[in-house]
């Protein structure tokens, strides 16, 4: 979910983003927006955060290492799956159309720039009028511009509810609201299989890679996990030690790592550190501070290399989601099936799409792809 430290370049639909920090990481890095520290109340143990000496480092100037080669049976497979994610009393697609969209967030609605909405809206002028927010400034998804708020001003944050959890939203300056609402599908499929695991007697292990606001951290700390959650920007580490106190969850098994997830992942592989469930959702691009850039399309392969190095013997779930537009939800299935070729398990992927309350419209908003283990039911 849940980025200047941010992925800002998440949602580029038409060219490489302008330049951004990311520290890679999703690759590495946060997506856009800038989410304050986190409550200065709250001691950082090492048990809560690790930070190391280069944490918002993108990724190294050469050239990554080559795919791995891979042996053993093509993965049984379900391509072309679409994820409808309705919505609900905290969050709908109200509509959509000519490069916008309008969304409610509890009781407050709110207006931003979607590429995606090549269409007319289904509404009339008059309910678009109704925004409590609207965002306006640069058309570029990295491009910062600034909230309007045409009943009053309004908060920079407020209290949102995800399944009984509460967390924060927050006005960025990059459109962004702290959440992404499609992911909903991927964390409940999350939450069930862990709680599955754990009645079985399992201890899950999680990985959040990218993890930005934390979210899908929270929820699978709450389902029972021991969790390890990495994004590069320590802003969005903040931001998501803010969301686990208001979640409730302050005690909560959750590891807070600022660091860059390709290169915490090669220390985990050299550790031999393993986990039930990898969660990444990397940028299409990004700049590291010093320079390093990260490009999806020449890095993920390795970064998938590395994350296969770390599934544990009896891994219950990866998750991989792309906002790349030129990429096909079968580049990201073919890969996979490549990285974890003779693995007990099947893949699936597809597209998530948003389905909008005023008619049967939907909104596609990334791709996926997704290992489920031997036996385990989503």
């Amino acid at each position: 979910m849940a980025k200047p430290g941010y992925k800002s370049a998440r949602r580029n639909k038409d060219k490489p983003a302008r330049p951004v920090r990311t520290g890679t990481g999703k690759p590495g890095g946060a997506r856009s927006g800038k989410p304050p520290h986190g409550p200065k109340s709250a001691a950082k143990t090492p048990e809560q955060m690790e930070v190391t000496s280069s944490p918002t480092t993108a990724v190294d100037k050469q050239p990554p290492p080559p795919l791995k080669p891979r042996s053993g049976h093509r993965l049984p497979e379900q391509t072309a799956r679409t994820i409808i994610v309705q919505g609900d009393d905290h969050y709908a697609l109200l509509d959509s159309g000519l490069g916008e969209k309008l969304e409610r967030y509890g009781k407050m609605i709110i207006r931003r720039p979607e590429g995606q909405a090549l269409w007319l809206p289904s509404l009339p002028a008059s309910k678009w009028s109704q925004a409590d927010a609207v965002f306006t400034g640069d058309i570029e998804e990295e491009g910062q511009g600034r909230w309007q708020y045409p009943k009053g001003n309004l908060d920079e944050t407020w209290q949102q509810n995800f399944d009984g959890m509460a967390y924060l939203g927050r006005f960025t300056s990059f459109r962004h609201t702290g959440v992404f609402p499609e992911q909903a599908a991927h964390w409940q499929a999350m939450d069930r299989a862990i709680r599955t695991a754990r009645a079985g007697g399992r201890t899950v292990r999680v990985l959040n890679l990218f993890g930005y606001t934390g979210l899908a951290s929270l929820v699978a700390a709450r389902a029972g996990a021991e969790v390890t959650h990495v994004d590069a920007s320590k802003r969005a580490v903040g931001w998501a030690r803010e969301n686990q106190e208001i979640a409730g969850l302050a005690k909560a098994p959750i590891r807070w790592i600022c660091d860059d997830a390709v290169k915490f992942c090669a220390r985990e592989v050299r550790r031999g550190n393993t986990y039930d469930i990898v969660l990444l959702d990397p940028p299409a691009y990004g700049r590291g501070p010093k320079g390093e850039v990260w490009q999806l399309f020449e890095h993920l392969p390795h970064m998938l290399d590395l994350v296969r190095d770390i599934q544990s013997n009896n891994p219950v779930m990866t998750v991989l989601t792309s906002y790349a537009i030129r990429a096909s939800h079968f580049a990201l299935h073919e890969l996979m099936q490549h990285v974890f070729a003779g693995m007990d398990g099947r893949l699936e992927s597809g597209e998530l799409v948003l389905q909008q309350q005023s008619g049967e419209r939907v909104l596609s908003t990334s791709m996926y792809c997704r290992f489920l283990g031997e036996g385990v039911e989503v």
